[in-house]
């Protein structure tokens, strides 16, 4: 079973107590549909769990199949930069057939961040290095795929369904 390489840092997006007994890391690509299915089911776990655990999203845009991927995660990283990494996150997910640049706009705008540098950032490339950290993180993980998650930094093997990955937390939160 591989483990998680890169640990829970203060560049993380975190949901949760940092003292939580269990941590979920998320990889995952705005674009593909499985981690759309996952997005509703990982809501559903964060409000099983409480304040025992503590949610990581990390990027891992899959280009070569997913041709918005990384524009959308771009787009994710501009907003956590004005502190609406969540927002946007929720957005791009709940609007995942409709990504590209029209819907960033459209975000910036419910956000209330600058469309304008939005656009200008995603232009120059601005948040790229961040995403491609967060991928060859994964990628030293052990992710091939989206979605991919650690449970306590170990990785999680079984499907994503609700009941497994509720299954999967509990042995993680088992006394050792």
């Amino acid at each position: 079973m591989s483990t998680l390489k890169v640990s829970v840092s203060p560049s993380d997006h975190v949901q949760g107590d940092s003292n939580a007994e269990c941590t979920l890391v998320e990889y995952g690509d705005y674009q593909c549909p499985h981690c759309g299915r996952a997005y509703p089911i990982v809501k559903r776990i964060q409000k099983h769990f409480g304040k025992r655990l503590r949610f990581v999203f990390r990027n891992f845009p899959l280009n070569e199949v997913h041709p918005d991927a990384e524009s959308a995660a771009e787009a994710a990283e501009f907003a956590a930069a004005h502190g609406k990494f969540w927002e946007m996150h929720d957005g791009l997910f709940e609007n995942q057939d409709r990504l590209g640049g029209e819907l960033y706009q459209e975000l910036a705008h419910e956000l209330e961040i600058d469309p304008a540098g939005l656009r200008a950032a995603l232009e120059k490339g601005k948040f790229r290095e961040k995403v491609r950290a967060d991928f060859t993180g994964g990628v030293r993980s052990g992710v091939n795929g989206t979605p991919t998650f650690f449970i306590n930094g170990q990785h999680h093997d079984g499907p994503f369904d609700f009941e497994d990955l509720v299954e999967s937390i509990e042995e993680g939160l088992a006394p050792a």
